[in-house]
């Protein structure tokens, strides 16, 4: 496996029938845990017998069981994130109870299975790194150095204007950050430079 991380494109769900309990595992790109948790609250059936969800953001990450044996729930679906190399997403698998129990380790399979396959299926888009760099420049450089900075795909997150030029603050790719600061000192003939913010 490659060191990309991938998130989802869009929401996303996958439905499987295992010894008469319906599972449905329906996942959804998030960046913040409040997001995750929003989406298990939207998604959740309250007549269904379990919710159980896993989110991972970066370091961050959490999972619950919803009432089913511990460890046999939550878990392997944050495995199942893990496993599939996604990050920034939330997985909510809900479970109708068909009547025939599973046992611990049939559990884990059909949670961690249904969460897995569902990724598996997705739609998936790279997550690339982002950095924050400000600069200032006089008026009469501020088109071509945005112009030239839009070619790094850099967007601009701030601008002011002062009495002697503009200060921007821009958002682009981490792997761009030499040859934007390379382009600001030679836009500006040496006069001004781009450092980091973040």
């Amino acid at each position: 496996m490659s060191d990309t991380l991938y998130t989802l494109a869009t929401v996303c769900q996958h439905s499987e029938d295992i010894k008469k309990s319906r599972f449905l595992a329906q996942a959804a790109p998030v960046q913040t845990p409040a997001q995750a948790l929003d989406f298990v609250r939207q998604v959740s059936d309250l007549a269904a017998t379990h919710n159980c969800w896993a989110y991972r953001i970066g370091q961050d990450y959490r999972f619950n069981d919803d009432g089913e044996p511990g460890g046999t729930a939550g878990r392997p679906i944050l495995q199942a994130i893990e496993g599939q190399g996604i990050d920034r997403a939330v997985v909510v698998v809900t479970r109708w109870y068909g009547g025939i129990k599973l046992g611990a380790g049939g559990l884990v399979r059909a949670y961690g299975g249904t969460a897995a396959e569902c990724l598996r299926r997705a739609e998936r888009t790279p997550i690339v790194a982002m950095a924050r760099l400000g600069l200032t420049c006089d008026f009469g450089e501020l088109t071509l150095l945005k112009a030239r900075l839009r070619e790094l795909d850099a967007d601009i997150v701030d601008e002011q204007f002062g009495a002697d030029g503009a200060t921007l603050e821009i958002q682009l790719p981490e792997h761009r950050v030499t040859e934007a600061q390379a382009r600001v000192t030679d836009i500006s003939r040496g006069r001004h430079a781009a450092r980091r913010l973040d």
